[in-house]
């Protein structure tokens, strides 16, 4: 039988990963791991007990193939005819740390929990971040996937 993590039982650290020339979708899947603590062995699944994960250089991140023109999210104001769509490329205009937060959230659990976990994911562009004294571990991705990368 399996024990379960008390509240008081639980510790968080911090990770950093640099998002340049790395895969929206690759790095989606290591960050929901780490968040949801996932990746430790006292992983408990009602419980939030990740780590938090800072995200630098968010405006290198890259799209294989042709999704950052042809990739489209739908959103619905909850009024009749409400449905809105964007595509990547229009978001990463905007917000561009929005594109990995929205593939981050949604291989997250939905409700509290899923928003509560969500909130450890700290984005930033450029290499500086105010979470340096936390001295999170460094996690190299830059390098998974380069090749057939197109963004633009």
């Amino acid at each position: 039988m399996s024990k379960f993590l008390k509240k008081d039982q639980i510790t968080s650290s911090w990770y950093e990963i640099d998002a340049k020339n790395a895969v929206v979708g690759r790095l989606a899947t290591v960050i929901s791991k780490i968040i949801r603590g996932k990746n430790k062995t006292t992983y408990t699944p009602h419980m939030d007990d990740g780590d938090f994960v800072v995200v630098k250089n968010i405006e290198q991140i890259r799209f294989t193939g042709k999704k950052f023109q042809n990739k489209k999210y739908f959103k619905h104001t909850g009024h009749p005819g409400g449905i809105k769509e964007t595509t990547p490329e229009k978001l990463y205009n905007k917000k561009p740390g929005e594109v990995l937060k929205l593939a981050v959230k949604r291989m997250l659990p939905g409700g509290v929990l899923g928003k509560k976990q969500l909130t450890k994911l700290k984005i930033y562009t450029g290499n500086d971040h105010p979470h340096t004294s936390q001295n999170p571990k460094i996690i190299e991705l830059g390098k998974l996937n380069n090749k057939n990368i197109v963004r633009k």
